[in-house]
């Protein structure tokens, strides 16, 4: 059965930085750049002033702040690509602020400071002390482990789990700690429409992403349309941005009313994501959100630092293993050096069989599928005139007849060794069969209202187990390039 591709095909496609609502646990303003007139309005900010909405649009930010208007003016002398916070009076009302540039307008987030919630979090010491643990590990799953059991502690919420990313955008919980009240998912794959597309974008202009009341009553924006942009105001940077219905539906499901997430960067790509959920309102202040926006990118750099160790650790192991399979070429000709010796073809591509096709004979080291299947082989390579490194790690994808021959050849790398005539090296891996512990099952992740315009997730995230055939390991990117230089060898060394 094909799963649904939700992620690309309609969720992925929702403009939620357009959503024209925030959260009410603060208030926002836009203003023009070149006065700091005041354009457009969160409407509970009138009910934090106790004025009209007419009487605040239009009006010049001054002509409302009591102290502060100093401080705004030195934020925007400064960069404004990291969140600063400050705070202001606002008819004599105390507030945290945040600032953010558009191109034709600041967008000034505030927030009462006698409603920000406090929580268990001491702020920037300990995001010093986490920072100073994560020195400590140099393990993937010891950093990751720490991480959420560290974020637990210092928050004093129900769970924390960090969940990593496959090619296909599933994420699967690598590390969690939670209390009895929520369900566990370790191990556990979340389809990729879960946080869909233009979600995971957003995570890369916003590093966190709070929701303190999964319960609460929007707040629309005055007017509805930006009078400088005729549109919606775009809130990808917004602190407070408004959550859509589905993903407010999805965390009742999963039995959440507070929620926060921050994101996990390497190689500027989204990794992963740290998600915290509380069973009742789990609120920060701006200065909190702040640090923790902080601290996620600190854990992004850790996280890259040890994948990259461990990446380098192993194109070092292929490139010395690369170099002794062309040593050995080198003394004892082609066959004989590729498939004989203790770092061989087989070793160095980490495949358990292969074949050389050469002037219209064949060469096979380790355990290979039948010679029929072979001689079959050879001519649909033939016929897709496989010129360049070619891999699958699903054969039986592109080969039907792979199929009877999965639990020997399930991955193929396909190396062309002639420039002229039809001679390949073809390196085999076996079928490693999988199975996937689905939170919910992946082909009702959302499930639309009659007329198709409507959609709810789903209401169950109950293990759902797929069992995965006839795939094998994937060949590793660097894998490829290594073959891409065997290859201008051989092409070289057959002249």
């Amino acid at each position: 059965m094909r799963k649904a591709n939700f992620d690309s095909e309609f969720c992925g496609n929702l403009p939620i930085h357009h959503i024209n609502t925030i959260q009410p646990h603060g208030a926002i303003m836009l203003l023009d750049k070149d006065d700091l007139r005041i354009l457009q309005i969160s409407v509970n900010l009138a009910t934090y002033l106790n004025k009209e909405l007419q009487e605040i649009v239009g009006a010049s930010l001054d002509s409302f702040v009591r102290d502060g208007v100093d401080d705004i003016k030195g934020v925007l002398t400064q960069s404004l690509s990291k969140k600063i916070t400050f705070r202001l009076v606002i008819e004599d009302l105390p507030f945290f602020a945040l600032i953010s540039e558009h191109d034709r307008y600041y967008l000034l987030e505030v927030q009462p400071e006698q409603e920000s919630t406090k929580s268990k979090f001491g702020g920037l010491q300990e995001v010093r002390e986490l920072v100073a643990a994560l020195n400590t590990t140099s393990e993937l799953q010891e950093a990751c482990d720490l991480i959420v059991k560290e974020l637990q502690s210092m928050l004093g919420i129900d769970g924390v789990m960090m969940y990593k990313f496959d090619a296909d955008w599933n994420g699967t919980v690598i590390a969690e700690v939670k209390t009895k009240t929520l369900e566990p998912y370790f191990g556990v794959t979340f389809p990729a429409s879960d946080v869909p597309r233009q979600a995971r974008e957003l995570y890369l202009k916003n590093p966190i992403r709070l929701i303190p009341d999964g319960t609460y009553t929007p707040s629309r924006l005055y007017p509805v349309i930006n009078p400088l942009t005729n549109a919606f105001t775009d809130l990808s940077a917004c602190f407070l941005r408004g959550v859509a219905d589905v993903h407010l539906e999805y965390l009742s499901n999963m039995k959440v009313m507070g929620s926060m997430s921050l994101r996990v960067i390497h190689n500027g790509k989204l990794w992963g994501l740290i998600a915290c959920h509380h069973c009742s309102t789990f609120g920060l202040n701006f200065e909190d959100g702040v640090n923790l926006a902080l601290l996620s990118n600190v854990i992004s750099t850790k996280i890259s630092s040890i994948i990259n160790n461990s990446e380098y650790q192993f194109v070092s192991d292929l490139q010395r293993d690369r170099n002794l399979v062309i040593d050995a070429v080198y003394k004892s000709g082609i066959k004989e050096g590729l498939f004989s010796g203790e770092v061989n073809l087989l070793k160095l591509f980490r495949a358990s069989g292969a074949v050389i096709f050469e002037a219209g004979q064949q060469f096979v080291s380790g355990e290979t599928p039948e010679r029929a299947f072979l001689d079959n082989l050879y001519l649909w390579l033939q016929a897709k005139e496989i010129n360049q490194v070619y891999s699958t790690h699903n054969l039986a994808s592109v080969l039907e007849e792979a199929i009877n021959y999965s639990e020997l050849a399930s991955g193929m790398l396909v190396i062309p060794i002639s420039s002229t005539e039809p001679d390949y090296i073809v390196c085999f891996r076996p079928e490693v069969v999988k199975t996937i512990e689905w939170g919910g099952n992946p082909h009702q992740a959302i499930n639309f209202e009659v007329g198709g315009t409507t959609y709810h997730p789903r209401h169950s995230f109950k293990i759902w187990m797929e069992t995965v055939n006839q795939t094998a390991l994937p060949w590793h990117e660097q894998e490829l390039q290594i073959a891409n230089t065997v290859r201008s060898f051989l092409l070289e060394h057959k002249r």
